[in-house]
């Protein structure tokens, strides 16, 4: 076993280092980020590429589904444009779904975006 770096160190005295040190990293990620300058920075920018790619990969495996479809059945453009609008709808429906998981409140914070504490005041 290593031995304490300085005289007074001891394995306990590490630990709740560790423990303050954890602590005061969960509460720094609790604080939310100001995302007002730079026009909502690079999270909203990730957030927007994602949203158009759902609906764009809805649309393309829609348009796929329908037009293989068409092929195998050989009724001309029937089931692409009816597939392409599934897919359409699709794609909105899981962005709309991304939206509400961006805008939502995490788990245990009030109205204002601060960490609620429990009964015991921890």
């Amino acid at each position: 076993m290593a031995e304490p770096d300085r005289p007074g160190d001891t394995p306990d005295d590490h630990s709740a280092q560790m423990a303050d040190l954890e602590a005061r990293i969960a509460k720094a990620k609790g604080v939310p980020k100001d995302t007002s300058s730079q026009g909502g920075g690079l999270g909203s920018a990730e957030a927007g590429w994602r949203m158009v790619t759902e609906l764009v990969a809805g649309l393309l495996i829609g348009f796929a589904i329908g037009y293989g479809l068409d092929w195998v059945l050989g009724i001309a453009p029937v089931m692409m444009i009816l597939f392409t609008l599934l897919g359409f709808a699709a794609g909105i429906k899981v962005m709309l779904g991304t939206a509400r998981d961006m805008t939502a409140e995490p788990p245990g914070a009030d109205k204002a975006g601060n960490e609620t504490r429990d009964k015991d005041g921890d």
